[in-house]
Protein backbone atom coordinates (compact mmCIF):
# COMPACT_ATOMS: atom_id res chain seq x y z
CA UNK A 1 0.00 0.00 0.00
CA UNK A 2 1.36 3.24 -1.17
CA UNK A 3 -1.36 5.45 0.31
CA UNK A 4 -5.14 4.70 0.55
CA UNK A 5 -5.86 5.44 -2.90
CA UNK A 6 -2.99 3.20 -4.06
CA UNK A 7 -2.44 -0.28 -4.04
CA UNK A 8 1.74 -0.65 -4.69
CA UNK A 9 4.11 -3.76 -4.62
CA UNK A 10 7.30 -3.01 -4.27
CA UNK A 11 10.30 -4.55 -5.84
CA UNK A 12 11.23 -8.11 -4.19
CA UNK A 13 14.85 -7.12 -4.84
CA UNK A 14 17.29 -5.00 -2.92
CA UNK A 15 20.43 -4.20 -1.35
CA UNK A 16 19.82 -5.29 2.56
CA UNK A 17 22.50 -3.49 3.45
CA UNK A 18 21.37 -1.17 6.39
CA UNK A 19 23.74 1.66 5.98
CA UNK A 20 22.48 2.47 2.19
CA UNK A 21 18.73 2.22 3.93
CA UNK A 22 19.82 4.95 6.22
CA UNK A 23 21.43 7.12 3.95
CA UNK A 24 18.35 7.13 1.82
CA UNK A 25 16.81 8.05 4.85
CA UNK A 26 18.70 10.90 6.06
CA UNK A 27 18.69 11.89 2.21
CA UNK A 28 14.85 12.18 2.88
CA UNK A 29 14.96 13.82 5.92
CA UNK A 30 17.73 16.73 4.54
CA UNK A 31 15.43 17.18 1.64
CA UNK A 32 12.58 17.70 3.76
CA UNK A 33 14.28 19.67 6.69
CA UNK A 34 15.51 22.19 3.78
CA UNK A 35 12.18 22.62 2.16
CA UNK A 36 13.92 22.48 -0.82
CA UNK A 37 12.88 25.49 -3.78
CA UNK A 38 11.82 22.83 -5.77
CA UNK A 39 9.39 21.19 -3.89
CA UNK A 40 7.90 24.51 -3.02
CA UNK A 41 4.83 24.02 -5.75
CA UNK A 42 4.21 20.47 -4.16
CA UNK A 43 2.46 22.19 -1.51
CA UNK A 44 -0.65 22.89 -0.95
CA UNK A 45 0.98 26.34 1.00
CA UNK A 46 2.33 27.34 -2.69
CA UNK A 47 0.78 30.39 -3.81
CA UNK A 48 0.13 30.57 -7.59
CA UNK A 49 1.67 33.30 -10.04
CA UNK A 50 -1.95 33.92 -11.46
CA UNK A 51 -5.27 34.14 -9.71
CA UNK A 52 -9.03 33.58 -9.77
CA UNK A 53 -9.55 36.56 -12.07
CA UNK A 54 -7.19 35.57 -14.93
CA UNK A 55 -9.18 32.47 -14.76
CA UNK A 56 -12.76 33.51 -14.45
CA UNK A 57 -11.43 35.67 -17.84
CA UNK A 58 -10.94 32.62 -20.14
CA UNK A 59 -12.92 29.91 -18.52
CA UNK A 60 -16.05 30.33 -20.99
CA UNK A 61 -14.13 29.44 -23.88
CA UNK A 62 -13.69 25.50 -25.07
CA UNK A 63 -10.92 25.50 -26.82
CA UNK A 64 -6.90 25.85 -25.77
CA UNK A 65 -4.06 25.16 -27.82
CA UNK A 66 -0.85 24.70 -25.65
CA UNK A 67 2.65 25.73 -26.69
CA UNK A 68 5.81 24.87 -25.30
CA UNK A 69 8.33 22.00 -24.81
CA UNK A 70 9.51 19.75 -22.53
CA UNK A 71 8.31 20.31 -19.34
CA UNK A 72 6.52 23.35 -20.60
CA UNK A 73 4.18 20.64 -21.76
CA UNK A 74 4.00 17.17 -20.69
CA UNK A 75 2.82 17.89 -17.33
CA UNK A 76 -0.49 19.47 -18.90
CA UNK A 77 -0.76 16.80 -21.33
CA UNK A 78 -0.48 13.78 -18.30
CA UNK A 79 -3.30 15.94 -17.02
CA UNK A 80 -5.11 16.47 -19.55
CA UNK A 81 -5.31 12.40 -20.75
CA UNK A 82 -5.52 11.38 -16.98
CA UNK A 83 -8.71 13.34 -16.13
CA UNK A 84 -10.14 13.49 -19.67
CA UNK A 85 -13.68 11.81 -18.53
CA UNK A 86 -13.96 15.07 -16.64
CA UNK A 87 -12.69 18.23 -18.63
CA UNK A 88 -15.33 19.38 -20.95
CA UNK A 89 -12.82 21.42 -22.87
CA UNK A 90 -10.77 20.63 -25.77
CA UNK A 91 -7.15 20.83 -25.52
CA UNK A 92 -4.51 20.77 -28.38
CA UNK A 93 -0.95 20.55 -27.73
CA UNK A 94 2.33 22.14 -29.72
CA UNK A 95 5.14 20.06 -28.61
CA UNK A 96 7.39 19.76 -31.83
CA UNK A 97 8.16 21.12 -34.75
CA UNK A 98 4.76 19.93 -36.90
CA UNK A 99 4.45 22.34 -40.06
CA UNK A 100 1.90 20.39 -41.30
CA UNK A 101 -0.47 19.94 -38.13
CA UNK A 102 -4.03 20.25 -38.38
CA UNK A 103 -5.55 22.26 -36.00
CA UNK A 104 -8.77 23.53 -35.25
CA UNK A 105 -10.06 26.18 -36.97
CA UNK A 106 -12.25 27.40 -34.10
CA UNK A 107 -11.25 30.27 -31.72
CA UNK A 108 -8.53 29.18 -29.63
CA UNK A 109 -6.78 30.61 -26.82
CA UNK A 110 -2.94 29.88 -26.66
CA UNK A 111 -1.08 29.61 -23.48
CA UNK A 112 2.52 29.81 -24.56
CA UNK A 113 5.33 28.55 -21.80
CA UNK A 114 8.96 28.73 -21.85
CA UNK A 115 10.87 29.06 -18.46
CA UNK A 116 13.51 31.01 -20.47
CA UNK A 117 10.93 32.67 -22.94
CA UNK A 118 14.28 31.60 -25.27
CA UNK A 119 12.91 28.57 -26.50
CA UNK A 120 13.40 28.18 -30.48
CA UNK A 121 11.01 25.52 -31.23
CA UNK A 122 8.49 27.69 -29.04
CA UNK A 123 9.07 30.90 -31.02
CA UNK A 124 9.04 29.13 -34.30
CA UNK A 125 5.62 27.50 -33.23
CA UNK A 126 4.18 30.58 -31.46
CA UNK A 127 5.38 32.70 -35.15
CA UNK A 128 3.43 29.67 -37.34
CA UNK A 129 0.37 29.33 -35.20
CA UNK A 130 -0.48 31.95 -33.50
CA UNK A 131 -3.16 35.00 -35.24
CA UNK A 132 -3.11 38.15 -34.89
CA UNK A 133 -6.44 38.21 -33.44
CA UNK A 134 -5.78 35.73 -30.76
CA UNK A 135 -6.04 35.41 -26.94
CA UNK A 136 -2.86 34.49 -25.70
CA UNK A 137 -1.27 33.75 -21.78
CA UNK A 138 2.15 33.49 -21.43
CA UNK A 139 4.54 31.60 -18.62
CA UNK A 140 7.58 32.72 -18.64
CA UNK A 141 10.31 34.21 -16.41
CA UNK A 142 10.05 37.54 -15.14
CA UNK A 143 13.10 38.81 -17.02
CA UNK A 144 13.89 39.83 -20.56
CA UNK A 145 12.97 37.32 -23.42
CA UNK A 146 11.82 37.07 -26.45
CA UNK A 147 8.78 35.42 -24.97
CA UNK A 148 8.32 38.23 -22.84
CA UNK A 149 8.85 41.29 -25.37
CA UNK A 150 5.97 39.24 -27.68
CA UNK A 151 3.44 39.08 -24.77
CA UNK A 152 3.92 43.18 -24.25
CA UNK A 153 3.74 43.34 -27.89
CA UNK A 154 0.28 41.50 -28.63
CA UNK A 155 -0.92 42.83 -24.85
CA UNK A 156 -0.99 39.50 -23.84
CA UNK A 157 -1.58 38.23 -19.88
CA UNK A 158 1.73 36.95 -18.19
CA UNK A 159 1.95 34.51 -15.87
CA UNK A 160 5.53 34.41 -14.16
CA UNK A 161 7.08 31.14 -14.25
CA UNK A 162 9.67 31.04 -10.57
CA UNK A 163 13.31 30.68 -11.76
CA UNK A 164 13.78 27.98 -8.92
CA UNK A 165 11.49 25.50 -10.81
CA UNK A 166 12.97 23.61 -13.54
CA UNK A 167 10.56 22.54 -16.28
CA UNK A 168 10.57 18.88 -15.62
CA UNK A 169 9.83 19.25 -11.85
CA UNK A 170 6.99 22.19 -12.83
CA UNK A 171 3.78 20.05 -13.68
CA UNK A 172 2.33 21.35 -9.95
CA UNK A 173 3.51 25.03 -10.59
CA UNK A 174 1.82 27.68 -12.46
CA UNK A 175 3.29 25.42 -15.76
CA UNK A 176 0.65 22.81 -14.81
CA UNK A 177 -1.67 24.20 -12.74
CA UNK A 178 -3.01 27.03 -14.70
CA UNK A 179 -4.03 24.61 -17.81
CA UNK A 180 -5.40 22.00 -15.08
CA UNK A 181 -7.67 25.66 -13.57
CA UNK A 182 -8.95 26.20 -17.22
CA UNK A 183 -9.65 22.45 -17.64
CA UNK A 184 -12.71 22.64 -15.09
CA UNK A 185 -10.28 21.26 -11.90
CA UNK A 186 -8.54 22.48 -8.43
CA UNK A 187 -4.86 22.81 -7.94
CA UNK A 188 -4.87 22.48 -4.28
CA UNK A 189 -6.63 19.35 -5.15
CA UNK A 190 -3.13 17.57 -6.65
CA UNK A 191 -0.79 18.82 -4.26
CA UNK A 192 -0.88 15.89 -1.70
CA UNK A 193 3.18 16.40 -0.54
CA UNK A 194 2.25 17.94 3.13
CA UNK A 195 0.16 14.92 4.11
CA UNK A 196 2.43 12.43 2.15
CA UNK A 197 5.16 13.19 4.03
CA UNK A 198 3.86 12.62 7.37
CA UNK A 199 2.77 9.10 6.25
CA UNK A 200 5.23 6.35 7.32
CA UNK A 201 3.80 3.89 4.70
CA UNK A 202 4.97 6.32 1.95
CA UNK A 203 7.88 6.82 3.33
CA UNK A 204 9.14 3.14 3.82
CA UNK A 205 7.74 2.33 0.12
CA UNK A 206 9.77 5.69 -1.12
CA UNK A 207 12.36 4.62 0.65
CA UNK A 208 12.55 1.35 -0.15
CA UNK A 209 11.76 1.62 -4.27
CA UNK A 210 14.99 4.04 -4.23
CA UNK A 211 17.17 1.51 -2.48
CA UNK A 212 15.76 -1.58 -4.22
CA UNK A 213 16.44 1.01 -7.68
CA UNK A 214 20.37 1.83 -6.28
CA UNK A 215 20.68 -2.39 -6.21
CA UNK A 216 19.61 -2.57 -9.86
CA UNK A 217 21.81 -0.19 -11.06
CA UNK A 218 24.52 -1.67 -9.45
CA UNK A 219 23.57 -4.70 -11.12
CA UNK A 220 23.71 -3.14 -14.36
CA UNK A 221 20.12 -3.01 -14.96
CA UNK A 222 19.95 0.48 -16.46
CA UNK A 223 16.47 0.36 -18.62
CA UNK A 224 13.21 0.83 -16.50
CA UNK A 225 10.73 -0.49 -18.67
CA UNK A 226 6.87 0.62 -18.25
CA UNK A 227 4.30 -1.95 -18.61
CA UNK A 228 1.32 0.11 -18.68
CA UNK A 229 -2.36 -1.24 -18.74
CA UNK A 230 -3.91 1.87 -19.16
CA UNK A 231 -4.39 3.96 -21.84
CA UNK A 232 -4.90 7.38 -20.50
CA UNK A 233 -1.83 7.49 -18.55
CA UNK A 234 0.72 7.01 -21.49
CA UNK A 235 1.17 10.81 -21.44
CA UNK A 236 2.03 10.17 -17.58
CA UNK A 237 4.54 8.13 -18.51
CA UNK A 238 6.07 10.49 -20.93
CA UNK A 239 6.33 12.89 -18.12
CA UNK A 240 8.56 10.49 -16.27
CA UNK A 241 10.25 9.53 -18.65
CA UNK A 242 11.74 13.11 -19.19
CA UNK A 243 11.61 13.48 -15.24
CA UNK A 244 14.53 10.56 -15.10
CA UNK A 245 16.07 10.41 -18.04
CA UNK A 246 16.80 14.25 -18.03
CA UNK A 247 17.92 14.08 -13.94
CA UNK A 248 19.74 11.09 -13.41
CA UNK A 249 21.29 11.30 -17.06
CA UNK A 250 24.82 12.46 -16.10
CA UNK A 251 28.48 11.14 -15.42
CA UNK A 252 27.95 8.13 -17.12
CA UNK A 253 25.35 6.86 -15.21
CA UNK A 254 21.66 7.39 -15.85
CA UNK A 255 18.21 5.50 -16.16
CA UNK A 256 16.57 4.72 -19.37
CA UNK A 257 12.50 4.96 -19.34
CA UNK A 258 10.92 2.80 -21.83
CA UNK A 259 7.10 3.15 -22.06
CA UNK A 260 5.61 -0.38 -23.00
CA UNK A 261 1.84 -0.19 -23.83
CA UNK A 262 -0.09 -3.28 -22.80
CA UNK A 263 -1.75 -5.54 -24.46
CA UNK A 264 -0.48 -4.73 -27.30
CA UNK A 265 3.40 -5.08 -26.76
CA UNK A 266 2.20 -8.70 -24.91
CA UNK A 267 2.17 -9.41 -28.62
CA UNK A 268 5.73 -7.73 -29.68
CA UNK A 269 8.33 -7.50 -27.40
CA UNK A 270 6.80 -9.45 -24.25
CA UNK A 271 8.47 -12.05 -25.88
CA UNK A 272 12.18 -9.93 -25.10
CA UNK A 273 10.91 -9.01 -21.90
CA UNK A 274 10.14 -12.60 -20.62
CA UNK A 275 13.48 -14.27 -22.04
CA UNK A 276 15.78 -11.86 -23.91
CA UNK A 277 18.87 -9.84 -22.25
CA UNK A 278 18.57 -9.06 -18.61
CA UNK A 279 19.43 -5.45 -17.88
CA UNK A 280 15.78 -4.27 -17.49
CA UNK A 281 13.24 -3.83 -14.08
CA UNK A 282 9.69 -2.92 -14.40
CA UNK A 283 6.74 -0.81 -13.81
CA UNK A 284 3.60 -2.27 -13.69
CA UNK A 285 0.29 -0.25 -13.65
CA UNK A 286 -3.43 -0.43 -14.54
CA UNK A 287 -6.20 2.05 -13.39
CA UNK A 288 -9.75 0.70 -12.13
CA UNK A 289 -12.09 1.24 -15.05
CA UNK A 290 -15.32 1.07 -13.77
CA UNK A 291 -16.93 2.10 -17.04
CA UNK A 292 -15.14 -0.14 -19.35
CA UNK A 293 -16.97 -1.79 -21.97
CA UNK A 294 -18.69 -4.83 -21.57
CA UNK A 295 -18.54 -8.01 -23.92
CA UNK A 296 -21.01 -8.40 -26.65
CA UNK A 297 -22.61 -11.95 -24.85
CA UNK A 298 -25.15 -12.79 -27.97
CA UNK A 299 -21.92 -12.53 -30.56
CA UNK A 300 -19.48 -14.61 -28.43
CA UNK A 301 -19.06 -18.55 -30.35
CA UNK A 302 -19.58 -21.30 -27.69
CA UNK A 303 -15.52 -22.10 -27.11
CA UNK A 304 -15.01 -18.67 -25.66
CA UNK A 305 -18.47 -18.53 -23.57
CA UNK A 306 -15.99 -17.85 -20.26
CA UNK A 307 -15.94 -14.19 -21.91
CA UNK A 308 -19.41 -14.06 -20.91
CA UNK A 309 -20.18 -10.97 -19.20
CA UNK A 310 -16.64 -9.81 -19.10
CA UNK A 311 -15.90 -6.06 -19.04
CA UNK A 312 -12.15 -5.16 -21.45
CA UNK A 313 -11.07 -4.34 -17.93
CA UNK A 314 -11.53 -7.48 -16.51
CA UNK A 315 -9.57 -9.12 -19.78
CA UNK A 316 -6.81 -6.64 -19.46
CA UNK A 317 -6.84 -7.10 -15.30
CA UNK A 318 -6.54 -10.82 -15.83
CA UNK A 319 -3.47 -10.41 -18.28
CA UNK A 320 -1.52 -8.06 -16.13
CA UNK A 321 -2.12 -11.05 -12.91
CA UNK A 322 -0.89 -13.77 -15.31
CA UNK A 323 2.18 -11.34 -16.53
CA UNK A 324 3.21 -10.47 -12.90
CA UNK A 325 3.52 -14.36 -11.95
CA UNK A 326 5.30 -15.21 -14.96
CA UNK A 327 7.62 -12.73 -13.73
CA UNK A 328 7.83 -14.43 -10.37
CA UNK A 329 8.56 -17.82 -11.69
CA UNK A 330 11.13 -16.17 -13.67
CA UNK A 331 12.90 -13.89 -11.14
CA UNK A 332 12.52 -11.20 -13.06
CA UNK A 333 12.27 -7.28 -11.19
CA UNK A 334 9.26 -5.22 -10.91
CA UNK A 335 6.88 -3.14 -8.75
CA UNK A 336 3.51 -2.67 -9.37
CA UNK A 337 0.97 0.35 -9.05
CA UNK A 338 -2.79 -0.58 -8.42
CA UNK A 339 -5.19 2.84 -8.94
CA UNK A 340 -8.09 2.73 -7.33
CA UNK A 341 -10.16 5.87 -8.96
CA UNK A 342 -9.25 8.04 -11.30
CA UNK A 343 -9.06 11.61 -9.99
CA UNK A 344 -7.12 14.33 -9.20
CA UNK A 345 -5.55 13.61 -5.81
CA UNK A 346 -4.31 10.39 -6.92
CA UNK A 347 -2.91 12.01 -9.85
CA UNK A 348 -0.82 14.16 -7.23
CA UNK A 349 0.28 11.33 -5.20
CA UNK A 350 1.90 9.75 -8.12
CA UNK A 351 3.34 13.15 -9.37
CA UNK A 352 4.81 13.46 -5.90
CA UNK A 353 6.33 9.91 -5.65
CA UNK A 354 8.38 9.86 -8.45
CA UNK A 355 9.62 13.70 -7.91
CA UNK A 356 10.76 12.71 -4.51
CA UNK A 357 12.06 9.31 -6.04
CA UNK A 358 13.88 11.02 -8.77
CA UNK A 359 15.38 13.66 -6.50
CA UNK A 360 16.23 10.95 -4.05
CA UNK A 361 18.26 8.97 -6.61
CA UNK A 362 20.01 11.62 -7.79
CA UNK A 363 21.41 12.09 -4.03
CA UNK A 364 22.13 9.06 -3.77
CA UNK A 365 24.15 8.48 -6.48
CA UNK A 366 25.83 12.33 -5.93
CA UNK A 367 24.11 13.53 -9.00
CA UNK A 368 22.59 17.33 -9.40
CA UNK A 369 19.42 16.01 -10.09
CA UNK A 370 18.17 19.78 -11.27
CA UNK A 371 20.28 20.82 -14.50
CA UNK A 372 21.01 19.11 -17.81
CA UNK A 373 24.23 20.60 -18.99
CA UNK A 374 24.45 18.47 -22.11
CA UNK A 375 20.90 19.55 -23.36
CA UNK A 376 22.11 22.91 -23.33
CA UNK A 377 25.32 22.09 -25.30
CA UNK A 378 22.80 20.98 -28.36
CA UNK A 379 20.88 24.49 -27.64
CA UNK A 380 24.41 26.70 -28.31
CA UNK A 381 25.11 24.38 -31.37
CA UNK A 382 22.10 24.74 -32.66
CA UNK A 383 21.85 28.78 -32.74
CA UNK A 384 25.14 28.48 -34.51
CA UNK A 385 23.58 26.98 -37.92
CA UNK A 386 20.37 29.33 -37.73
CA UNK A 387 22.61 32.55 -36.99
Amino acid sequence: MLSSRINFLNFKKKSKSKLITEKIKKNFDQLIAENSTILQSLSKNYKDNFDTKLINKFKKFENFRIIGMGGSSLGAQAIYQFMNHKIKKNFNFLDNLQANKTLSKKKNINIIISKSGNTIETIANTNVFVKKNDKNIFITENKKNYLMELAQKLKADVVYHNNFIGGRYSVLSEVGMLPAELMGMKSESFRKYNSLIKNKKFINQLVNNVESTLFFIKEKKFNSVIINYDEKSENLFKWYQQLVAESLGKKGLGLLPVISNMPKDNHSVMQLYLDGMENNFYTFFIVNDKKSQKLKNKNLLQSHKFLKNKKLFEIMSAQKKATEIVFKKKNIPFRSFEIKNRDQETLGELFCFFILETILLGMSLNLDPFNQPAVELIKKETKKFLI
